[in-house]
């Protein structure tokens, strides 16, 4: 993921707004603290924003005035935080991240350069510079920051205790979940298809690269049957249909028939949706990260 350091980096002496995602609050409350303590003590002016719902966290940033934004909080938060600001016009303001939530919902900090750990991030907020990274913009005005996967991942339900109705009926979600056919996507990228007339994609994978462009990642679609038509050379497959095919592009776009498909950005999961077109915003929005 492309990084320009910004000519104006933050400014250590700037007061802070610290807006605490409150999902962070229940699931970790001690790295909340810790995170908090840090910055008071590095910081001249630290106010404390403590919103009730997940959807207050992202509003609540987009008032920090004269103060430099600091969210505390997970991928989601990360992500709806990134969907206002731009939908506000305000990705030109550099975003402090201090993660705090479960591992699962880390990654996209951990792929940004963001330390997982509450005091090494809450010291890069105070002493970091910011990075300019590029921002994927899809055509329903959503935002993704790093990557996105179609489909979504399927994820089993709690487990449930033995001989229930819940469990038998969850049992039989996973079985649907896993067994079904995989969805057969039709992908361009800048314009051109991805793969040929005939042999649809099942899996796609596009994660910000360098200079503007998107690292994209097709699948093949299982071949249906002996009889199923044979791909061209410029498509590799193994012997059961299968392969990948790797390019780089400014844009993407995804269609399929039936009852679409379901992508995931971070853990953010959206759809079903027949169609959606995907573009790199180079250099989009400012991120402080440690200076090494």
């Amino acid at each position: 993921m492309p990084q320009q350091r910004s000519p104006h980096p933050p400014d250590a002496g700037e007061p802070l707004l610290v807006v605490v995602d409150p999902l962070a609050r229940r699931v970790d409350i001690e790295s909340v603290r810790i995170a908090r303590d840090v910055l008071r003590a590095g910081a001249p002016g630290v106010k404390l924003c403590l919103p009730e719902e997940p959807e207050e966290t992202a509003a609540a940033l987009l008032r920090h005035g004269r103060r430099r934004p600091v969210l505390v909080g997970d991928d989601a938060a990360l992500q709806r935080t990134l969907g206002a600001l731009h939908a506000g016009g305000e990705l030109a303001v550099p975003l402090a991240f201090v993660p705090v939530g479960q591992p699962t919902r880390l990654t996209v900090a951990g792929g940004l350069g963001v330390p997982l750990d509450a005091v090494t991030a809450a010291r890069a907020v105070l002493r970091g510079a910011e990075r300019r990274l590029d921002l994927l913009a899809d055509d329903a005005g959503g935002v993704a920051a790093g990557a996105l996967r179609i489909p979504e991942p399927p994820c089993p339900p709690a487990p449930a205790p033995p001989g229930t109705a819940l469990l038998r009926a969850c049992r039989s979600l996973v079985r649907r979940r896993t067994t079904a056919p995989a969805p057969r996507l039709r992908v361009e990228a800048d314009g051109e298809p991805v793969v040929p007339p005939g042999a649809p994609a099942a899996e796609v994978a596009m994660v910000t690269g360098a200079g503007g462009y998107a690292d994209v990642t097709v699948r093949a679609a299982p071949r249906r049957g002996p009889t199923a038509p044979a791909v061209g050379g410029e498509w590799p497959t193994a012997a059961d249909g299968g392969g990948e095919l790797r390019v780089r592009a400014r844009r993407l776009a995804v269609e399929v028939g039936g009852e679409g498909f379901r992508y995931r950005t971070g853990a953010t999961v959206d759809g079903p949706v027949r169609f959606r077109a995907w573009r790199v915003l180079p250099a989009a929005w400012g991120l402080v990260l440690p200076r090494s």
